[in-house]
């Protein structure tokens, strides 16, 4: 069957341009968005994240304070941190990179964030407000996939929905944006029975394992939405996804790709999050 591309590549894109106009219109009335993002120790993958996030919001007009930690830095160096960003008025958004260095507690160093410049959507304040259905700020990549479903006129009410992954940053926020959008929603991991036959239940199957290709053919119903959640190199050092895309894109009525699918949608959620911050700390464009 003719499958539907989810380009997040196109649509990030889009989204960008309307929010260079929105922060066009903030710097002319003297209001600047700013992003701070701290960076501990020097993982290569962290490194590639966090320079791909300067050039975005360089690409939108947002401030970018990069804050590059040592391995060895205390938490108390980085709680410290934290607290001057918390008060810095030039700073909307703050985001620490995870993962941290293992000395490091990430639930603290998450909770040590104001939730109100939390744009990761990680502070237990934001969790709780999300679980009630009213979210100040929504975690980016789950919030990425909603914005791919509605542009490409998906309605997801009343669909079986089937979340591969419990995670606090995808898994469990994924069930939940899709629990309040009126889906019925089933979460599996490590310890469901018959995943495959879980699986072949859903109208719309979002993978996000950490495990190459995990996902094939076999798992998927004939005219399922597949969301690739997952970012994996294969014995060659491509990036791949969770999902089999050349076998599952024969079953599937739209699915995304990886690279290109919800990548660039999170990192625009990103930008569209701290934008959200700036207006609510300089009460302009809310009422």
């Amino acid at each position: 069957m003719s499958y539907k591309l989810l380009d997040g590549k196109d649509l990030a894109a889009r989204m960008k341009k309307d929010m260079l106009k929105e922060v066009e219109e903030l710097t002319k009335a003297g209001i600047f968005p700013g992003l701070a993002v701290v960076i501990v120790g020097n993982d290569p993958a962290s490194r590639i994240y966090v320079n791909s996030k300067k050039r975005d919001c360089e690409e939108v007009g947002i401030k970018s304070f990069e804050y590059s930690l040592p391995e060895q830095t205390s938490e108390e160096e980085l709680l410290g941190l934290i607290d001057a960003l918390n008060q810095d008025p030039a700073v909307d958004g703050i985001l620490v990179q995870l993962p941290l260095p293992k000395h490091l507690d990430e639930a603290k160093v998450i909770r040590r964030i104001n939730s109100e410049k939390d744009v990761d959507a990680f502070h237990p304040y934001n969790v709780g407000e999300l679980m009630i259905g009213r979210p100040v700020f929504a975690p980016c990549t789950p919030a990425g996939v909603m914005e791919l479903i509605k542009d490409a006129g998906l309605d997801v009410a009343g669909k079986n929905c089937v979340v591969v992954g419990r995670s606090n940053i995808v898994g469990k926020p994924m069930a939940m944006l899709m629990l309040h959008d009126n889906a019925t929603v089933t979460i599996c991991h490590s310890k469901t029975k018959d995943l495959k036959a879980v699986c072949k239940e859903a109208d719309i199957l979002i993978a996000a394992i950490g495990r190459a290709n995990y996902i094939t053919a076999d798992y998927v119903k004939e005219g399922a939405i597949v969301i690739d959640v997952g970012m994996n190199r294969n014995s060659e050092g491509k990036v791949t996804g969770d999902v089999d895309f050349p076998a599952i894109c024969e079953k599937a009525s739209a699915i995304t790709p990886v690279p290109g699918g919800v990548g660039p949608m999170t990192r625009a959620m990103l930008l569209k999050n701290t934008i959200k911050a700036c207006n609510m700390h300089k009460n302009y464009g809310l009422s």
